[in-house]
């Protein structure tokens, strides 16, 4: 933080680079990087669940995902010597490893097991529009007027072509889902709002520690009453679920979120299920219809639309 109240002291040498077009990133730039980077990460976790699941049980792979992801979060935060979040930020911590870490992997994992991610992707797709809400209801964000209809429909695209990819027939498996979109909306915007004042990878850090005296036994007991098989699609299934969703994806979305807000980052995330399907065809073998560029177009003019719009 030293180093860049310094670079912007008056001076000879920062008034030349603040002129030179390779200059750094301003804040607001890196913060949607940091967002869309995350939301990268993001669309890769239905297809990576659907390969977890050809080597573990449901509650095997939500369990050991939690454990591995809390190991590699407590190790950098031993490693780095970070102290304890102050007692007041440790009820929000609750929420969001209640809601990130543990309710929207277990509901989808579920899911999963009966629906593809393709029709999984709705919740995603409805996602941004729920954590705007929650926001506007816990943080007190009042967006505009234009950002809330870029937003409605962004989200009403999604919405027609996951449920046209699906059929629309409602399943228990949609239970599944629309109580993952609730869960994992109060998670974001607590995890959002404590990355103002906490660096967000230690958001998601102690998230996932808090996590870990549950995540143990009961990944103890999962092992011993579900049948695992070690093949290549479940371990790297696992592995990215772990690692990648859970904690990496986090660190950069939780940082994208402190620098642009909660609603617009809230937005990037229009982008995951096109590129969740995406990723649903290379990896996984399923077929997309002639309406996903039509979508990918719509969606795509929708995120601009809620990034240049006042919120």
């Amino acid at each position: 933080m030293r180093t860049e109240n310094s670079a912007t002291a008056p001076s000879p040498i920062a008034v030349s680079s603040s002129a030179d077009p390779a200059a750094p990133a301003t804040p607001a730039v890196r913060g949607t990087l940091q967002a869309g980077l995350g939301v990268a990460a993001f669309s890769l976790t239905f297809p990576a669940t659907v390969w977890g699941l050809e080597g573990f049980g449901p509650w095997s792979l939500v369990a050991v995902r939690s454990v591995l992801a809390a190991l590699i979060a407590g190790g950098c935060l031993l490693a780095l010597r970070v102290p304890l979040p102050a007692r007041r930020d440790w009820a929000a911590l609750a929420v969001v490893a209640a809601g990130v870490v543990l309710g929207f992997p277990l509901l989808t994992t579920l899911a999963l097991q009966s629906s593809t991610t393709a029709h999984a992707a709705v919740v995603v797709g409805l996602l941004p529009l729920t954590t705007a809400l929650f926001s506007a209801l816990r943080v007190g964000t009042r967006p505009s007027r234009t950002f809330w209809l870029a937003a409605l429909a962004g989200a009403a695209a999604v919405v027609a072509f996951t449920v046209q990819q699906s059929g629309g027939a409602l399943t228990t498996a949609d239970l599944y889902l629309f109580a993952a979109l609730l869960v994992c909306a109060a998670g974001y915007t607590e995890g959002g709002r404590l990355a103002r004042t906490m660096p967000g990878w230690q958001v998601i850090g102690w998230a996932l520690v808090l996590c870990l005296p549950l995540g143990l036994p009961a990944a103890a007991v999962a092992l011993a009453h579900e049948p695992v098989h070690w093949t290549w699609h479940g371990v790297t299934g696992l592995v990215w679920v772990a690692a990648g969703s859970q904690f990496l994806g986090l660190v950069v979305w939780y940082r994208g979120m402190a620098a642009i807000g909660i609603p617009k980052a809230s937005q990037l995330q229009l982008a995951q299920p096109l590129l969740t399907l995406v990723w649903s065809v290379l990896l996984l073998g399923e077929h997309l219809t002639v309406a996903a560029p039509l979508t990918a177009v719509a969606v795509l003019v929708c995120i601009a639309v809620t990034q240049r719009a006042r919120g």
